[in-house]
Order: C-alpha cells, then sequence, then structure tokens
C-alpha cells in the first residue's frame, strides 16, 4: 500500500530538517542536502509506522494542502 504525504524540507546553516504534515507523533529527517533530508525522512516515517502501527496516518481531517507563509511578530 502506498500512501502520499506531504513533507516540509527546510534549509538551515547546518543543512537541511524534513517533516511529514499529517502523522500522529513526532518524525523527523536530517541531511547535508534536500535529498539526503528526504530520504532520511522516508526511512523515519517507516520506522514510525513500523513501531506505532499504521493507525498514526489516520489523521481525521486529513491534510489537504500545505502553504508556507511569512510573518513578522513583535518581540
Amino acid at each position: 500500500m502506498t500512501r502520499q504525504l506531504k513533507i516540509v524540507v527546510e534549509k538551515t546553516s547546518d543543512g537541511y530538517v524534513a517533516y511529514p504534515l499529517g502523522i500522529k507523533g513526532v518524525v523527523v529527517g536530517q541531511g547535508d542536502t534536500y535529498e539526503e533530508a528526504l530520504a532520511d525522512v522516508k526511512s523515519a516515517i517507516r520506522f514510525h509506522i513500523e513501531t506505532f502501527g499504521p493507525h498514526v496516518l489516520d489523521l481525521d481531517p486529513p491534510v489537504l494542502e500545505a502553504f508556507i507563509a511569512e510573518t513578522a511578530v513583535n518581540l
């Protein structure tokens, strides 16, 4: 069974960090490149599902779309 997931990939000064949207629990991948971070998070997702069961994907309501927005916050 294949499931499409939305993945956020952030570029930082130390490399890349990736995490999925719409999964119960915390799953994070990282790497020196975009491709490494994406491969690492895919591996982490598989491990998370194997460890906690496929119900971690049963998020209701599901994430239909994802957007990145930027805003200012007064400190």
